[in-house]
C-alpha cells in the first residue's frame, strides 16, 4: 500500500473540524492549523446562548433562508441535513432537543462539551491539532507558508491539499479576521466585499435618549420592512438598534442603506394587538392624562417604548393617530454597525470562483467551505448548519480530486 495522501486544514472552527473529520476518516493525514491559541473559539461564543446549532423545520424550507446562495448550498445541504447533524451530535454523546421556535440544541445547552468530544475523536482519528499556527500562503515552489509560536521566521511544509476554513470577517477577537482575503487575491481570486451580516444598524438618537435608554430592551415588538415583518426582541444601542428581530431583516436593510445612504423600519410595539384594539385602548384613557400615562396605563408600554416614540418625532395626540404611530414608528437607519461587531459576514470568495466541489478554479487542490464563502443566513441554526455542510462538501470535494490526481496510490476505496 502506497503512502496516504497529507490534507492541510486551515481553520479550527466548525467547517474546518467538519473537513477535518471526513478526511481523516477516508484515511488521509490530516493537519488542522489554527492561528489561535485554542481551536473552536467562536464555536464556543456562538454556544453562549445554547449552541443553536440547525433548524428543525422542512429542509426545503431551510434551504431557502440562503436566499440567493441556496442553489450552490444544495448538494451540501442536501448531503448534511438537519437529521444527519442530530445524528452526528448523538454520536459524540450530545443528544440534542427542538425548541418551542423549530431551533436545535444540545441538551447540554453548552458548546463545550460538543467541541470538547469532537477534538477527542479527531485525535483518536490521527488528526493533528496545531494551535498557534497561522498561514501565510505559499511559497515560490507552491509550498504552504506556516509560522508558529518558536519559528523566527515562516517555515515552508509540502501538502497535496489544502482546505481553507478561515471564516469571514467577523468577531476578528476570536480568529476570523479576513487576512486570508490579500493572501488569494494576490493569487487571481476574484473577491466579492466583506460586508455585516446579521448586525446591528446605527441610529442617530438625541443625547439624551442614547444616555437614558442605551441597553434596553423591546419586546415584543414587530419590524418591517419592504414589505416584511418580523417579530422578536429589539435592544437599543447608544448608537443604534441591535437584536434579532433587526438581524432578519439586515440584508435587505444593508442593501438600502447602500443604494440610498439610509433605511427606515417601521416598529410595531404592540404588534399582539390590532389597530382598532390599540386605538380603543387609548381612548378609553382620560385625556388630560399626560402622554406618558396614556402609554403607560392603556397599553402597558414601557419606558424605552415611550421613549422611542418622543423619539421619533410630534406625537399625535388623537386616539386613532397615536395608535397609527404607535403599530409603525418610524425608524431611520444610517448605516450598518462595523464588520466587527457583525455575527457573520456577506461577501468574500463568489460561488463563480469555486467548482462545484468547492476547490477554487484559480489555485487546483485549494477548497475553500464556511463563511469565506460568500453567502449569508438568518440566525436561528442556518449559520452553524451551513458551515458544517460546506465543510463536509469541501473535505469529499478534496477526496475526489486526490483520487484522481492520484489514482491508484489512494489507500481507501472511496
Amino acid at each position: 500500500m502506497t503512502e496516504p495522501f497529507c490534507v492541510t486544514v486551515v481553520g479550527g472552527g466548525p467547517a474546518g473540524l467538519a473537513a477535518a473529520e471526513v478526511l481523516s476518516a477516508a484515511g488521509c493525514v490530516v493537519q488542522v492549523l489554527d492561528a489561535m491559541p485554542s481551536l473552536g473559539r467562536k464555536f464556543l461564543r456562538a454556544g453562549r446562548g445554547g449552541l443553536n446549532i440547525t433548524h428543525s423545520e422542512p429542509h426545503e424550507a431551510l434551504e431557502s433562508r440562503y436566499g440567493a446562495a441556496a442553489p450552490c448550498l444544495h448538494a451540501a445541504l442536501a448531503n448534511w441535513t438537519t437529521q444527519n447533524i442530530r445524528d452526528w451530535m448523538s454520536g459524540l454523546d450530545q443528544d440534542s432537543f427542538v425548541g418551542s421556535s423549530g431551533r436545535v440544541f444540545p441538551k447540554a445547552m453548552k458548546a463545550s462539551p460538543l467541541l470538547r468530544n469532537w477534538l477527542a475523536r479527531l485525535r483518536a482519528q490521527g488528526v493533528s491539532l496545531r494551535p498557534r499556527t497561522c498561514w501565510q500562503g505559499w511559497d515560490a515552489q507552491g509550498n504552504l507558508l506556516l509560522a508558529g509560536p518558536e519559528t523566527a521566521a515562516p517555515e515552508a511544509e509540502k501538502t497535496d491539499a489544502l482546505v481553507l476554513a478561515l471564516g469571514g470577517a467577523s468577531w476578528p477577537r476570536l480568529g476570523s479576521n479576513g487576512h486570508w482575503a490579500d493572501i488569494l487575491a494576490a493569487r487571481g481570486v476574484a473577491l466579492a466585499p466583506f460586508q455585516p451580516a446579521n448586525c446591528g444598524f446605527c441610529v442617530a438618537w438625541s443625547e439624551l435618549f442614547a444616555q437614558r435608554f442605551a441597553g434596553a430592551p423591546l419586546k415584543p415588538v414587530a419590524l418591517s420592512f419592504e414589505g416584511r415583518a418580523v417579530r422578536g426582541e429589539v435592544v437599543l444601542t447608544a448608537s443604534g438598534l441591535e437584536g434579532g428581530a433587526v438581524y432578519a431583516l439586515a440584508s435587505a436593510l444593508r442593501e438600502r442603506v447602500l443604494a440610498q445612504g439610509h433605511a427606515t423600519v417601521l416598529c410595531d410595539l404592540r404588534p399582539d394587538m390590532s389597530l382598532a384594539d390599540v386605538t380603543a385602548r387609548l381612548a378609553r384613557v382620560r385625556a388630560r392624562e399626560s402622554l406618558s400615562n396614556r402609554l403607560r396605563k392603556g397599553l402597558n408600554l414601557s419606558a424605552a417604548a415611550i421613549g422611542l416614540l418622543r423619539e421619533s418625532g410630534a406625537v399625535p395626540t388623537t386616539p386613532r393617530g397615536l395608535a397609527e404611530r404607535i403599530k409603525a414608528v418610524p425608524i431611520r437607519l444610517d448605516a450598518p454597525q462595523p464588520l466587527a461587531r457583525a455575527i457573520s459576514t456577506a461577501g468574500g470568495v463568489p460561488w463563480a470562483a469555486c467548482t462545484e466541489q468547492f476547490m477554487l478554479r484559480a489555485l487546483p487542490g485549494v477548497f475553500v467551505a464556511g463563511e469565506m464563502l460568500d453567502w449569508e443566513a438568518p440566525t436561528g441554526g442556518y449559520l452553524l448548519h451551513a458551515c458544517l455542510a460546506t465543510g463536509r462538501a469541501a473535505a469529499n470535494g478534496a477526496l475526489d480530486w486526490l483520487r484522481k490526481q492520484g489514482g491508484e496510490r489512494y489507500p481507501v476505496s472511496l
